[in-house]
């Protein structure tokens, strides 16, 4: 893992507990990527974020300082960046993508990258008491396009139980180390829901859509 590279899109409710045990596990390099600056209403989900850093500077950069308290022996790296089809390619050379976003615009194009520069992504999604995750392995799983063919309604705002964050970046954080030391199963062709309120976990198993126009042509 000291030898790794792995690259967090989103530095809020999933980024923060994701980036911090990847930090605390020794990945060897972490890039941070959100342009947003914290709020306080996000900071019950937000825990990496104080008050000191309301409106200061971007969530990145916010993160990146507590990750460096954390463990000065890796290279960790703050993007204020609002990704787009041009500029996520600075990011190639990664070894994992991680999905903390929290919009279903940008997680396409990360879907895309993800599948041209055949890197693996592992995809996680949060609302209220609930959450999903699953893990993307280009030209052998389902793609994101194959299981979320369309974006889904968003509503504004809407609401998350701080908690549910920190399940579901935690699981964030297991996949990838799985998917950097081979060590175990991951959620491939797999979609975790979790539903916190009634404390149930349940796995849906999905395949490949054979004329995904995302996917179709890694295979």
């Amino acid at each position: 893992m000291k030898e790794s590279t792995v690259t967090v899109f989103g530095c809020g409710g999933l980024g923060c507990p994701t980036a911090t045990y990847l930090a605390a596990s020794g990945v060897g390099k972490i890039n941070l990527v959100d342009f947003q600056k914290p709020e306080l209403s996000n900071l019950n989900r937000q825990i990496m974020h104080f008050e000191k850093d309301l409106r200061k500077k971007d969530k990145s950069i916010s993160l990146k300082e507590k990750l460096e308290q954390l463990n000065s022996s890796i290279e960790i790296n703050s993007f204020s960046l609002e990704i787009d089809d041009k500029n996520i390619g600075i990011f190639k050379e990664s070894d994992v993508l991680v999905d903390c976003l929290d919009n279903f615009q940008t997680r396409y194009i990360l879907n895309e990258f993800s599948l041209k520069e055949k890197i693996p992504l592992v995809h996680a999604a949060v609302e209220a008491y609930y959450g999903q995750i699953t893990t993307i392995i280009p030209g052998k799983t389902p793609c994101m396009k194959c299981i979320f063919q369309n974006i889904p309604n968003k509503k504004e705002p809407f609401p998350i139980i701080g908690p549910i964050c920190g399940v579901l970046g935690s699981l964030e954080a297991m996949e990838v180390i799985k998917v950097l030391t081979g060590v175990g199963d991951i959620l491939s062709g797999k979609l975790l829901i979790v539903d916190l309120k009634c404390m149930e976990f349940e796995t849906i198993n999905f395949k490949r859509k054979e004329d995904c126009p995302a996917c179709s042509d890694y295979f």
